[in-house]
């Protein structure tokens, strides 16, 4: 390695959504500084929800992301449900799970194929890939299409759905609506089956990490929507202890927030969490599929979590069209509720991880505080922590080469920093 000082830049990572810059300095062969520069402006979502009413949460925070609206619109409702006393059970449940797994579905899909896969073999792109790996790409975008069409059937439209609502729904859609999407959702779980086998055969670099991982854990379901905060070093709190547990700091170098265990530190939100807490409760086919992969549970390479968003798909698969065949259109799409004054918290796990809300009403339901705690910024300190390790262990590599593999690190949270705020922009410093 030469001595004098080297800056890589990569004034655009594509493949993640948002803006921003990595960092890494290094001095006598160690890395003395890794910052995730997340610069873009922040998005005041919570400030601009102060003054609203509870009813118009769904929507407004359905904005904060293209990709997970989902997430951040059931969170929201979930917070509001709680301080008003209600409780969404039945078909309407049901709905919930089934338009998350929509949502899990096309933007798992849409990671594994599209933004993280040509990174194991070596592509600029998925337009790249697709030249040698048409089949692969094309089986990526149907599944994806299923997914997207599902959160339309239930959402009103696939983009920032418009149709969940405070109590439940303010459509019920009709059973004969799904009738096409269930046959689809047929061929996806072949082929999401197929994924798993796929992913599992890529080339994929070594890192095994002990980390603490933080995900909902619900007593008969692979979590989704619903549950208690459970980690694997003892963390065992209601959502609404969620702050009691977690801070979260400002950095200089972030318009993002990064959060931590108190007393603790840093910790791991999303799939691999997910697969290392519910692993038993996953479907006997995703459990079979990861088995044959050797996904062991907790799986700790970083570089692995496109494996287990795979086992994930094909448990979302399944479940969709469990609960699909299973749906009777039900009495009344919401429930009546109450306004009143209170506090809410709501907490589901979106593609990337934990999603949580936090709202407190007046007496006329009106928002007075709001916090959401996004998956991908509290990630953030576990993700400059993973470019140390990594960088440290890959001090042979040039910087082209360097930068790629953060490059790929980074998208292993397949983060979405536009819900955060944003990244990357890839400089290297070596003294």
């Amino acid at each position: 390695m030469r001595s004098r000082t080297r800056t890589v830049k990569v004034d655009a990572l594509a493949r993640v959504e948002g803006e921003g810059g990595l960092q890494v300095r290094l001095e006598g062969g160690k890395v003395k500084e890794v910052k995730l520069r997340i610069f873009e402006p922040p998005r005041l979502f919570e400030a601009f929800l102060r003054g609203r009413s509870h009813a118009e949460a769904p929507d407004i925070t359905a904005r904060i992301c293209g990709i997970c609206p989902i997430a951040y619109q059931t969170s929201s409702v979930q917070a509001m449900e709680e301080a008003f006393g209600i409780r969404v059970e039945g078909v309407l449940r049901d709905l919930r799970r089934l338009i998350y797994c929509g949502e899990w579905i096309e933007s798992h899909a849409l990671h594994v194929y599209m933004l993280h896969a040509p990174d194991f073999l070596g592509y600029e792109s998925a337009i790249h890939m697709a030249r040698d790996y048409p089949e692969a790409v094309k089986r990526g975008l149907r599944i994806k299409k299923a997914g997207n069409e599902i959160v339309r059937i239930i959402g009103g439209r696939e983009i920032h759905p418009v149709n969940m609502r405070v109590g439940g729904f303010y459509r019920a859609p009709r059973k004969s609506e799904f009738a096409d999407v269930a046959g689809e959702l047929r061929w996806c779980i072949e082929a999401a089956e197929e994924t798993v086998r796929w992913t599992g055969s890529l080339p994929t670099p070594e890192l095994e990490v002990d980390y603490e991982f933080v995900a909902l854990r619900h007593p008969t379901e692979y979590a989704i929507h619903e549950g208690k905060l459970v980690s694997t070093k003892g963390l065992d709190i209601p959502v609404s202890a969620f702050y009691e547990r977690i801070e979260e700091l400002q950095v200089k170098h972030s318009t993002s927030l990064h959060s931590r265990i108190k007393a603790r530190g840093s910790y791991h939100v999303g799939p691999l969490a997910r697969y290392a807490i519910n692993h038993d409760l996953l479907s006997e086919r995703a459990k079979a599929a990861a088995r044959e992969i050797g996904l062991e549970p907790p799986v700790r390479n970083p570089f692995r979590s496109l494996a287990v968003r795979s086992v994930e798909l094909l448990h979302a698969c399944e479940e969709a069209l469990r609960i699909i065949e299973a749906y009777e259109e039900p009495d009344r799409p919401s429930l009546p509720y109450e306004v009143k004054a209170g506090v809410g918290h709501g907490c589901t796990e979106a593609p990337r991880g934990i999603c949580y809300h936090r709202y407190t009403l007046d007496p006329r339901g009106m928002i007075v505080d709001a916090r959401i705690a996004p998956p991908t910024a509290q990630n953030q300190p576990t993700m400059e922590a993973d470019i140390v390790r990594l960088v440290e262990a890959n001090l042979d590599l040039d910087d082209d080469k360097l930068r790629w593999r953060c490059e790929q690190a980074l998208r292993n949270y397949d983060p979405c920093i536009s819900c955060s705020c944003h990244a990357i922009r890839v400089d290297i410093d070596r003294g």
